[in-house]
């Protein structure tokens, strides 16, 4: 995912590992602990386990072969509830049932990248899904995939579990999608089209900051990830997005949202700043980016 750009700091302990992969760096004052990192891989273990449609046993995958339900995963109700707005504000564009979409492209279990075909979304997710009762239920087999907000979810999580643990000065990347402290951290958005530029600097204090592009996990001719789920097909006029928020998970809704009409105005009404650029290579921005409530300047 194409994202924030960050040197490396000698003031720091860096610890860096992979996973659900993508690269993460973490950096504190003071050195994590074993148990710190422990805490850390079991969270994501854990949250892969129950979301993750490229994982034979995560729970995602039993219910597409099965429908049915399962008992609700700890980030149930948060994640569907950012999905319900998501919806609304992109007329259907943006589902959690845009895994088969995927798959049938060819990004699937096996990253076969083979094509072979293009399949739809269900037209109204929220018929297929629903929480009750202390359980995730799909009225039929349906693929979730949490794409547009699983990643900063994520990030939130981990986050806030080594905050708890390291009061002070803390950032977690997570492939280029960031949270970071009050103490400020300058980051550069990777240019598109080629990742030895950046289009412009935002500085990160007690914030959030996700990307996403389509030159990101893109395979086969004008293939890549970011689908509209009423067609099963991917966008062709936004290459690039970012957005800033007080949690990633909202950063990374936005961020997807963006790639759609009415994406800016739900980020208008969360109160996020963001920046877009389209496939001709015009940069849009945000009214509030760049000014004293996003500190930010864009080489335009």
């Amino acid at each position: 995912m194409s994202g924030g750009a960050r040197g490396d700091r000698d003031d720091v302990a860096a610890w860096r590992f992979e996973a659900i992969g993508t690269q993460w760096t973490v950096d504190t004052v003071d050195a994590l602990t074993d148990s710190d990192r422990a805490a850390v891989s079991a969270l994501i273990d854990a949250f892969d386990r129950e979301w993750s449609r490229f994982r034979e046993d995560s729970t995602v995958t039993a219910l597409s072969a099965l429908g049915g339900s399962r008992p609700l995963p700890v980030d149930a109700e948060a994640m569907f509830a950012v999905y319900a707005d998501l919806d609304d504000a992109t007329s259907g564009a943006v589902s959690p049932l845009v895994g088969a979409s995927l798959e049938a492209l060819g990004y699937d279990r096996s990253y076969s990248l083979r094509s072979r075909g293009v399949v739809s979304a269900p037209r109204d997710w929220r018929r297929t899904v629903s929480i009750r009762d202390g359980l995730l239920q799909l009225a039929e087999p349906a693929l979730i995939d949490i794409g547009a907000v699983g990643k900063g979810r994520l990030l939130d999580r981990v986050y806030e579990e080594l905050a708890s643990r390291k009061p002070g000065r803390l950032t977690v990347d997570a492939g280029g999608d960031i949270r970071a402290s009050a103490a400020p951290e300058r980051v550069g958005l990777e240019h598109p089209y080629d990742p030895r530029r950046i289009v412009g600097v935002v500085e990160l204090a007690d914030a959030a900051l996700c990307a996403s592009a389509t030159n990101r996990r893109a395979w086969g001719e004008g293939l890549h990830h970011v689908l509209d789920a009423r067609t099963g097909t991917p966008v062709r006029t936004i290459a690039a997005t970012w957005a800033i928020a007080a949690s990633a998970m909202v950063a990374d809704a936005v961020a997807t949202a963006l790639f759609f009409e009415g994406g800016a105005e739900l980020a208008h009404r969360w109160g996020v700043e963001w920046v877009r650029m389209t496939t001709a290579g015009r940069v849009e921005w945000s009214a509030g980016f760049g000014t004293q409530r996003c500190k930010a300047e864009l080489f335009t």
